[in-house]
C-alpha cells in the first residue's frame, strides 16, 4: 500500500475510531447521568418517584410480572410493599406484603384508596400502567407514623378545628419526644397555632407549598403529614425532621449541569487523545529532524544513533509498531543515506582522480617541454657548432614532442566532451559489420606492426546508429591498446556479433591478460600514469576515451581478462531496429 493512501487509510480510520469512541463514550455518560438524574428524582419524589420507576422499569409476560431484584430490594429495605392488580381485581404479584395485605380488592376497596390513599394502617399510592391491552394497577402502601400520630392527636385534642389550650402542655411534650412541630392553617395557609420546637419559624403557606412538599419530600427539610378537618376549614401540619434533605433545583438548571458536565469530560477526553496524538506522532519527526541535522554535518553513515535504533526496532529487526507508520519515510532516509554517502565517497574518488590527473598530465608535459627547451637552449647558445644531421634530428625530436603534447591536450579535451554531452552531435546509419572490417583492415596493412589480425564478421548488415568518427576512434583504442600491451607476434581475433542484448563488437588477444586490480581500472582516466615513451604509451587517456564512446552511444562495455590466457574486451551497442521506435528527435 503506498504511503499516501496508508495515511489517509490510517488517519480516516483513527478519526472513524475516534468518533466511534466519543460516541460510545457520551453514550454512556448520558446513561449515567440519565440514572443519576433518576435517582436524584425519585429521593426528591420518595415514595411517589419509587413507583412511577417501577412502572416505568416492569414487563409483564403472560400474566407474569418481572420485576428487578433492586426494585424489591429497596422496598424491602424502606418497609414498603408492592402489589399488582389486573382488571378483576386479582392481585397477579406481590412484593414484600404482610398477611394483613388483601390479595383481592373489590370496587369499593379501590375506590378508597383512590380517594383517601389509605387502606387500613397503610398509606397507599398508586398508578396506573396502560401499556398492555388490560390495563395494570401497581401500589405500593407503607405505614407513616407521621400520619398515624396526627390522626390520634386530632381525635383526642382537637376542638373546633384547633388545639384545646389545656391540651397544649401534653401535645407540647410529646412533640418534644418525637422531634417534630405542629401548624394549624386556616383556609388562607396563615398559622393560626404552632406547638413544639421551631413552629414559630413560619408565619404562613403558599397555595402551592404545602401539594409541592407532599410531591416532592426530598427536596424539604420536615416531612409532613397533613389531616383536614372539613367543618372549620382548618389544616393541621405535623412536621417531622427529615435527614438529607436535597437541595431543589430546577430543571433547566440540571439540563445545564448535565450539559456542562459533558462538555468537561468530552474537552478532557479530547485534551488526552490530543496529547497522546501529538507524543505519538512528534516522536518521529524529531528522529527526522536528527537525521537531517547528522546529514547537514555530513555524516551520512550514521543514520540512527544508537539510543534511536533502540526506539525503533525491536530485538529482531523489525520496526516497532508506533514507527510502522512510516516504514516508508525510514527505508528511504536510509536508501537516501546510502546514496548521499555513496555520493561523497565518488566525490572524494574524483577529487582523488583530479589530483591524479594533473599530476600525471604535469608530469607527461613537463617531460616533452624539457626536451624542447634543452633543444632550444643549446640551438640558442651555439647555433654553429651543430652539423646540418644534427640539427634534422633536433627539429625531428622537437617535432614528435610537440606532437605528443597536441595529442595528450586532445585526448583530454574528447574525454570532458564526451562525458558532458549524453550522444554524439551527428549520428547516420551504419553498417556495423564494414566499419569494423575497414578498421581492422588498415591494421593489417600496416607493417609497422607485429602482431596477427583476424576478422569474423556477418554475412548480413548489422545497422546501428552512430558517429563513424569516434566509432573509428574507439576501435583504434581498443586495437592499439591490444598491440601496445602485448609483446610481438600477439593474435588479435576482432568479431562482429548480433546478440540479445544489441550488435557486439569483440577484440579478443592470446596475450598476457591482466590482474584483477588492473581489469577492475582499466577505464579509470589516466590510471598507471603516463609514460615518456609517448610512441609507445600514447597519452594514457585511450580506454577512458573508448568507453565514454561506448556510453555516448548508449552501449556498455564488459571485460574478461586472467594472466597469462588474455584479453577480451566486448563492446555491446543497440541495433537500429531497437532504436526506430525511440524517435527521429535524437538522431537529428
Amino acid at each position: 500500500m503506498r504511503l499516501r493512501r496508508r495515511l489517509a487509510f490510517h488517519f480516516t480510520y483513527q478519526l472513524i475510531a475516534f468518533s466511534a469512541f466519543m460516541f460510545c463514550f457520551l453514550i454512556v455518560l448520558l446513561f449515567f447521568l440519565i440514572r443519576h438524574i433518576s435517582e436524584d428524582e425519585l429521593q426528591r419524589n420518595f415514595p411517589t418517584g419509587v413507583l412511577d420507576s417501577i412502572v416505568m422499569e416492569t414487563v409483564t409476560e403472560k400474566g407474569e410480572v418481572l420485576l428487578e431484584d433492586h426494585w424489591k430490594l429497596l422496598l424491602q429495605e424502606n418497609d414498603m410493599w408492592l402489589q399488582v392488580v389486573d382488571m378483576k381485581g386479582n392481585v397477579i404479584h406481590s412484593t414484600n406484603t404482610t398477611s394483613s395485605v388483601p390479595s383481592k380488592y373489590s370496587v369499593s376497596n379501590l375506590l378508597e384508596i383512590k380517594e383517601e390513599r389509605r387502606f387500613g394502617k397503610y398509606m397507599m399510592d398508586w398508578q396506573m400502567d396502560l401499556t398492555y391491552t388490560e390495563p395494570l394497577l401497581f401500589m405500593i402502601g407503607w405505614i407513616d407514623e407521621s400520619t398515624d400520630h396526627l390522626r390520634t392527636w386530632y381525635a383526642r385534642y382537637q376542638d373546633g378545628g384547633r388545639v384545646r389550650p389545656e391540651d397544649e402542655v401534653a401535645l407540647r411534650r410529646e412533640l418534644a419526644g418525637l422531634g417534630g412541630y405542629l401548624h394549624v392553617i386556616d383556609r388562607e395557609g396563615r398559622v393560626v397555632q404552632g406547638i413544639g420546637a421551631h413552629a414559630d419559624q413560619k408565619t404562613s403557606y403558599h397555595p402551592l407549598e404545602i401539594i409541592a412538599m407532599q410531591e416532592q419530600p426530598g427536596t424539604y427539610s420536615t416531612h409532613i403529614a397533613v389531616y383536614r378537618d372539613a367543618a372549620s376549614g382548618n389544616t393541621w401540619v405535623y412536621h417531622t425532621p427529615r435527614d438529607g434533605a436535597l437541595k431543589k433545583r430546577p430543571m433547566m438548571n440540571e439540563l445545564i449541569r448535565v450539559a456542562l458536565f459533558t462538555m468537561i469530560c468530552v474537552l478532557l477526553l479530547s485534551l488526552g487523545v490530543a496529547i497522546w496524538h501529538g507524543y505519538r506522532y512528534s516522536r518521529p519527526l524529531l528522529l527526522f529532524t536528527g537525521w537531517f541535522e547528522r546529514m547537514g554535518i555530513g555524516a551520512y553513515e550514521e543514520v540512527l544513533t544508537p539510543k534511536d535504533r533502540k526506539r525503533v526496532f525491536r530485538k529482531n529487526g523489525k520496526l516497532r509498531t508506533r514507527f510502522k507508520l512510516y516504514k516508508e519515510v525510514i527505508h528511504s532516509f536510509y536508501k537516501m543515506a546510502e546514496q548521499l554517502a555513496e555520493t561523497e565517497r565518488e566525490r572524494e574518488r574524483l577529487d582523488r582522480n583530479r589530483e591524479e590527473w594533473m599530476s600525471g598530465i604535469s608530469h607527461d608535459l613537463r617531460t616533452p617541454l624539457s626536451s624542447i627547451q634543452g633543444y632550444g637552449y643549446m640551438l640558442e647558445s651555439a647555433p654553429q657548432d651543430w652539423s646540418q644531421e644534427e640539427l634534422r634530428e633536433m627539429g625531428t625530436v622537437i617535432r614528435e614532442k610537440g606532437g605528443y603534447m597536441l595529442e595528450l591536450i586532445d585526448d583530454f579535451s574528447l574525454v570532458f566532451r564526451l562525458r558532458s554531452e549524453i550522444r554524439p552531435q551527428e549520428l547516420t546509419r551504419l553498417d556495423l559489420n564494414e566499419l569494423v572490417r575497414r578498421c581492422v583492415l588498415k591494421y593489417v596493412n600496416d607493417a609497422t606492426l607485429d602482431a596477427n589480425f583476424n576478422y569474423i564478421g556477418g554475412e548480413k548488415a548489422l545497422l546501428i546508429y552512430g558517429n563513424a568518427k569516434w566509432l573509428q576512434r574507439l576501435m583504434d583504442n581498443l586495437i592499439t591498446n591490444a598491440v601496445k600491451h602485448n609483446p610481438e607476434g600477439v593474435n588479435i581475433e576482432v568479431r562482429v556479433e548480433r546478440h540479445p542484448a544489441g550488435a557486439a563488437i569483440v577484440v579478443a588477444d592470446q596475450g598476457v591478460g591482466m590482474d584483477e586490480e588492473t581489469r577492475c581500472n582499466l577505464f579509470e582516466r589516466y590510471y598507471r600514469g603516463t609514460n615518456t615513451e609517448e610512441s609507445k604509451d600514447g597519452s594514457g587517456l585511450g580506454m577512458s576515451i573508448a568507453k565514454a564512446i561506448v556510453e555516448a552511444h548508449r552501449g556498455r562495455v564488459n571485460v574478461w581478462s586472467e594472466v597469462g590466457r588474455g584479453t577480451t574486451i566486448t563492446v555491446l551497442l543497440p541495433e537500429a531496429a531497437v532504436q526506430e521506435g525511440e524517435g527521429a528527435v535524437e538522431r537529428d
